[in-house]
Order: structure tokens, then sequence, then C-alpha cells
């Protein structure tokens, strides 16, 4: 027999503050244009994979020098931009170039190519986040379903389509601070009243000192890096517009405070999160999205911070040795690559979504379902490449200047599962990616919309986490 919520808990799932009675904005991802020399891949949707003007990625040969690099940059007069990945024993040297302008992407990658010391050459393809806007946010006279992502089927208020988190609440599993999670996406505001005290702050880093004491590349990143704006500062909603919405909410699914009588309650109740933030105004480029993958892979191997996955609500551009090399790193240091299957409602085994589909053992890719448990018919699918479905319909969580706001999409329903992956984590101490990736999938209630559709057939239940 579960027990019920104390009203305490009541008031803080179903109570959104007078105070956040803030207008949702659209979350529609922005792409900048493509130039009209280059011939981009095709996406998912069919359409051409938008790249930003102008600029590759190129990666070398191992052991390429110096002076190979830029004979290379030489047959497509590129200049270099700046070291993406910097050469190792288990990796090569990757660069950002840029072509003169009018320069023809295609002719460059093979000018390049044509060169001994590349590995390959790709386009800096454009990424946006996977979430659409539902209706403006209003203080509800009816809170039955406000968070029904979190409810179990014998919680109170119950929904048997939920992710059964509120069942893990009642056994007393809430999370760990012991716990790390990447969120790559837009930035976090750690000063909300949610997530204070949630957001990292680096030890090994004194802050404000204009020195990059751990050594890692980066002057102070105290909360994290802002790789779209090159500096420390993860939340720019109050000087830039009205920013990092989309990365405060993802943040707040996986970890929102709860008992402290408003707004929402995240997964977890307890957990510590780190901002690698790569999206803009124009969403983010695949050269910062690798960048972003590294900081975590570095953190872990370097300092032995205990992060147990990212979350990558995001996707676009064709598929890119690049991405697919960071992936693999972050496998390698057991570090799970939670991401959003995509909002085209198209079929991911037949046309490859990124990056969901990049075939590494530690990524997880994520549909949507709604309180009903339907596919959600933007979600994209795949009975061999989707994994599962989560809460990805109405889904309330916080956003920027303190307020509360509901979305759809695939980027709402990867926090759920990156949620969980912290969750089990906290109560399976030491539990590799591989175990947690296996206790998430292995878990599963079979859903028949998700039948054929998913490589499980189900939806999340952390009922046993």
């Amino acid at each position: 027999m579960h027990k019920r919520f104390s009203e305490q808990m009541r008031l803080k799932l179903f109570t959104v503050a007078a105070a956040s009675s803030a207008i949702l904005i659209g979350m529609t991802g922005l792409a900048l244009s493509t130039p009209a020399s280059a011939a981009p891949a095709p996406q998912a949707n069919g359409t051409a994979a938008a790249a930003v003007p102008g600029e590759l990625v190129v990666g070398y040969v191992a052991g390429a020098s110096a002076d190979q690099r830029e004979r290379a940059r030489g047959h497509a007069s590129a200049r270099f931009a700046e070291r993406i990945v910097a050469a190792a024993a288990d990796r090569t040297e990757v660069e950002l170039v840029r072509l003169p302008q009018g320069k023809n992407l295609d002719e460059a990658i093979a000018q390049l190519k044509s060169d001994p010391a590349v590995a390959y050459a790709e386009p800096n393809y454009v990424l946006t986040h996977q979430a659409t806007a539902t209706d403006p946010i209003f203080t509800s006279t009816n809170t039955s379903q406000d968070l029904w992502g979190m409810y179990g089927d014998a919680s109170t208020p119950a929904n048997a389509y939920g992710s059964q988190a509120a069942e893990a609440w009642t056994a007393g599993h809430t999370g760990s601070k012991s716990v790390y999670v990447g969120i790559i996406d837009e930035g976090i505001q750690y000063t909300h009243p949610e997530l204070n005290g949630q957001v990292w702050t680096n030890p090994y880093e004194i802050a404000g000192d204009g020195i990059d004491n751990d050594g890692n590349g980066y002057v102070d990143d105290v909360n994290g890096w802002d790789f779209a704006n090159s500096d420390n500062t993860i939340y720019d909603g109050g000087s830039r517009g009205s920013l990092d919405n989309h990365g405060t909410h993802v943040s707040g699914t996986i970890g929102a405070k709860a008992n402290n009588g408003q707004g929402v309650a995240g997964m977890n109740w307890d957990v510590t999160l780190i901002s690698g933030k790569f999206l803009g105004r124009q969403g983010g480029s695949l050269a910062d999205a690798v960048k972003s993958v590294d900081y975590f892979t570095d953190l872990k191997t370097r300092h032995g911070l205990n992060i147990v996955a990212t979350n990558n609500s995001w996707g676009g551009g064709a598929f890119s040795q690049t991405l697919l090399d960071a992936i693999t790193r972050a496998n390698a240091a057991n570090i799970l690559f939670v991401a959003a299957a995509g909002n085209s409602g198209t079929n991911n085994d037949t046309t490859a979504s990124y990056p969901s589909n990049y075939d590494v053992a530690n990524v997880i890719a994520v549909a949507a379902i709604d309180r009903n448990g339907a596919l959600a018919s933007f979600s994209q699918y795949g009975a061999t490449t989707v994994d599962l479905g989560a809460p990805g319909v109405g889904v309330w969580s916080t956003t920027a200047f303190n307020t509360y706001s509901s979305y759809n999409g695939t980027s709402m329903a990867t926090p759920h599962v990156t949620g969980a992956a912290a969750l089990y984590a906290s109560t399976h101490p030491g539990a590799t990616a591989a175990q947690i990736k296996s206790a998430i999938l292995s878990s599963v209630v079979p859903t028949a919309s998700l039948s054929g559709k998913t490589v499980t057939g189900g939806r999340l239940n952390v009922s046993g986490f």
C-alpha cells in the first residue's frame, strides 16, 4: 500500500505561484540559413540540414603535424578558427576552419579530403532543441493533471502513464547530491527558487580570479560553461533577452526541489546539475555541441565527478564523425547520453535523426507520449532506433525569470529518462552506465502505442528505482 503525499507535498505538486504568471513564449528553434553555394546533407524530414555559413569541422589523421594541417587547410584556402578537440593517444586533432566568402562548401570539403593528413571534413551543422510550446502559462483552477508525468498508477493523484516517480518517492527514493547530470542545452536559471542549490559550484575553481585554476581551458567555469558565447555565464535570461527557458525547463524536470510550497517537483529532489550551454538564440553549432560533450567527459575523467548522464534535448544536422567520436569518448567514461528522438513524426529506422541515432552503447533515444499513453503526434519513433517512450505532452516545469511553463516535445520526454538515470544511480552507487541503461529499459511498462515503434515497446517506469 502506497502512502499518500503530505499536504505540503500536495501544495508542492499543484500550486503555480501567482508571481509566475508570465506568458509562455514560443520555443521553435531558429536555424541559420545555409548559403546558396552549399549542398548540405539531408536530415530526418528530407529537407537540407542547416549549417553555419563558411565553416567546416576538420578531423586529422593521428600524428598529423602542424605543418601538415596548415598544408591541408591551404588546399581550400581555409584559415584556422579554433581547436575543438586536442590530439591525444585516443583521439585525433579536430579543428574549426573558416572559408573565404562565397567558397562552395562541397568543393572545400573535397579539397580538404584530398590531403592525406585529413581524416574527414564536414559542415558545422546548426542544431536546435526539440520542443514546442503549448498554451500560455496561467494559475490553474484545475490542478489535477499539472504534473502528470511524475505520477504513478497508485499515487494520489494518479496517472498510469506517468513516469511512476511518485511511487519511488513514497519508498524514500528522492535522489542524491552526489549524483551529477550534465545539461547540454540552453543555460540554466540557477537562481530559480526551484533550482537554487541544485546547480554545481566548481570546487576546483576560485571564482572571479580570472585564472583557469583547474586547467581545463575554461576560466572561472563556476557552474559550467557557455560554449555559445565563450564565457562562464550559464544564464543569460536577464541580459540577452528571454533566453534559457528551454534549458531551465529541462533542468526542472530532472531536479526541481521538493517541499518548498511552490511550483513543481523534479524526478530527483536532490541532484547536482552542471550546465554545458551551447544553444543560443539561433540554435547551436556542431562544434560547440562537441565541446560540451567533451567538457563533461573531462570533468569525470580528471576529477572523478560522479557524472552519470548528459541530457540532450536537441537535434539537427546530418551524421557527424566529430560528434560520434565525442559520444564514444563519453561512453568510455561511463556517461550515458540521453537523447530526444525528434519532433518530425517520422521513423528514425528509415530516416536517421541525430544525435539519437548514433549507434553507441551509452545512447538512450526517447520518444514522447501523452497523458493517455498515446505516442505524441509529433514524436519520432523507431522499432530499432528509439528505445522507449516518456511523458512529453503538457509537461510543466521551470522556466527563466522564476516562471513555470507547459511545453510539448521529445525535449520534455528526454529529461524524464535522464532523471530516471540519476534516480537509479542514487540508490545504486557505483552502477555503470550499462547497468543503469539496462535497468531503465528492462523496467518499462508495455504500451500499445509504442509496440513496434520503439525497441522496448514500453514507457518509462521508475517505481522500483
